[in-house]
């Protein structure tokens, strides 16, 4: 009996100690204290941080939330609540303080917050509640360095094409993900971003969007309607090479501008090689002013450019906003373009050789028809209906990838062409993994404060000015775009242009004109600006005809450069 009462005093002894380490009491036997504690953890933008880990001290003594042992997680907007259960009388006079902590963030310090007395519940409770705002601020950690140099090193290695943009964006995602569940499981400090954050910063609706888009091109793409339309060209031209190279570029950037532009580039260059061939002139002498118009064309659309589709995924844009916005002075630049290639490929034109043109035309008619007339005309039909819920989807509240996808489907089911072919020789796969990959590699850089740290600094040295705002954000994208793939370096700008957007109060969207303009006309510039250029490139040296670098930015490099000014000009005349 003597050693059953030791046990027993034993254990009270374990248990009060196990008690006392774990601070006060979170609920009590009798009618006690109850507080509400509420508030927002924000970085110094304003912005609400997810994810921080909160503790609460009550006069020194760390109190546990009520019916929970677990810590206090900030929400998606910053946001906590929580309950206390307190001994009676412990609150009034009590000093509270609340403390939080996140990896890639300095400690939040223990901070007092003030306590109000409300009433009294019907169990007896004093009640009391608290609420606070708290500001985070960043840290550098390993973490921040990590995610720079796997930043960098992705863009260093789609620069330099030492191996694939898809392989570069893949083992630079994988990389922010192992090291995070490696050394940042045993130090947080050297801890990236979670599985589930990358997850959630895949922008499915860009996916979709692109994939729709891809199986209705691949469904087109069987009629042979592209390759008539340049038969048309040259037809309309009657053999006039300078008329040929200003409709070419006329029917481009109006097909880039409803298509995305790689497709149709890829369309148009086999028939463009050919009718070069045909004149006796270098295909270059048409090709470059053709892909320049179709990156000009696809900049005035949300789906003409890879750029503007995140953009407008990104800031929630509509098709009807891209238009209205950008068409002009898209138009503007590409007349002025054209013709300045008609000047600067004066020479090679005049050494066109222009015989027999009856001919000429009978033959590209016959050789470049539409094959199939029904599906031709399923197709525009099914491309005419997504037009047009692209230009509604704002009215709709209805994401683009929605009527992307609706539209491929439907004309699978009508026209019966296999799904699986169009999965296997339509939809670029490698393009898509490298969005996704790209997006959680950009996410790891904004979890670890890189983007927000380039923000402040063009924030900083803009000091707040829209106009310097305006004007860097469209030079520095136009500059960087021209060496730098623009579909990278445009989905790293997007939250930085949001922090400038939501810092300096804009509401009338002129910094994403800003970007849009800069990224798009500005990967004109090189031959590796744009992945139409690099495509168009391709495609000549596989056909036997070369373009060095330096030959092909001789060609582009000034009118691109008269395409950004123009659009500053417009940017800061009209907003």
């Amino acid at each position: 009996m003597r050693t059953m009462w030791r046990l027993w005093l034993i254990m009270m002894a374990l248990l009060s100690l196990a008690g006392a380490g774990r601070g006060l009491a979170a609920e009590t036997a009798g009618p006690g204290d109850r507080l509400t504690l509420s508030g927002v953890v924000k970085n110094p933008q304003g912005k609400g941080v997810k994810e921080v880990d909160i503790e609460v001290r009550v006069n020194g003594q760390m109190v546990h939330p009520l019916g929970k042992e677990e810590e206090i997680i900030t929400g998606s907007n910053g946001g906590f609540v929580a309950e206390f259960l307190l001994p009676l009388g412990t609150l009034p006079g009590a000093r509270v303080e609340v403390s939080g902590k996140k990896p890639s963030w300095r400690p939040l310090p223990p901070t007092a917050v003030q306590v109000v007395e409300t009433g009294v519940d019907e169990k007896g409770n004093r009640l009391f509640t608290a609420n606070h705002t708290f500001t985070l601020n960043r840290a550098v950690t390993p973490a921040f360095w990590i995610a720079t140099l796997v930043l960098l090193g992705v863009y260093v290695l789609i620069a330099a094409e030492v191996m694939h943009r898809t392989l570069a964006a893949l083992l630079g995602a994988a990389l922010v993900l192992f090291i995070s569940y490696t050394a940042g499981t045993f130090d947080k400090s050297y801890f990236i971003i979670s599985f589930e954050d990358a997850m959630r910063a895949i922008d499915m609706n860009v996916i979709f969007l692109l994939m729709g888009m891809m199986i209705i091109v691949g469904v087109l793409k069987k009629t042979g309607l592209f390759q008539w339309l340049a038969y048309k060209s040259y037809a309309l031209a009657r053999g006039n090479i300078f008329v040929l190279s200003f409709i070419l570029q006329i029917v481009t950037a109006v097909t880039s501008a409803f298509l995305d532009n790689v497709t149709t580039m890829l369309l148009l260059i086999p028939v463009t090689i050919e009718i070069a061939v045909t004149l006796k002139v270098n295909p270059a002498y048409l090709l470059i002013p053709e892909v320049f118009a179709s990156n000009v064309g696809g900049t005035a659309t949300l789906i003409g450019d890879p750029p503007n589709i995140l953009i407008g995924s990104y800031a929630k844009l509509t098709f009807a906003q891209f238009v209205v916005n950008l068409a002009l002075v898209c138009l503007v630049c590409l007349v002025l373009t054209a013709l300045w290639y008609l000047w600067w490929y004066r020479k090679g034109y005049l050494m066109a050789e222009v015989k027999d043109v009856e001919r000429t035309i009978s033959y590209l008619k016959e050789e470049y028809r539409i094959t199939d007339r029904k599906l031709t005309a399923m197709g525009l039909g099914v491309l005419a209906f997504v037009i047009f819920l692209f230009i509604v989807h704002g009215v709709l509240h209805m994401e683009p990838s929605v009527a992307a996808l609706i539209g491929s489907m439907l004309l699978l089911v009508i026209s019966r062409v296999d799904i699986v072919e169009m999965l296997e020789h339509e939809v670029e796969w490698p393009t898509l993994v490298f969005f996704i990959a790209l997006f959680m590699v950009i996410a790891g850089a904004e979890e670890t404060g890189l983007i927000q740290m380039i923000a402040e600094w063009v924030l900083d040295v803009s000091k707040g000015n829209l106009t310097i705002a305006i004007i860097m954000i469209l030079w520095v994208s136009a500059i960087a775009s021209a060496f730098i793939d623009n579909i990278p370096f445009t989905a790293t700008m997007l939250p930085i242009v949001l922090f400038l957007n939501e810092s300096m109060g804009v509401t009338n969207n002129v910094l994403w004109w800003s970007l849009a303009l800069g990224a798009c006309l500005g990967g004109n510039g090189t031959m590796i600006g744009a992945s139409a250029n690099v495509v168009t490139v391709g495609l000549m040296e596989k056909a036997g005809y070369h373009v060095s670098f330096l030959g092909y930015m001789r060609a582009c490099w000034w009118p691109m450069m008269l395409t950004v000014a123009i659009s500053m000009g417009y940017l800061l005349l009209f907003y």
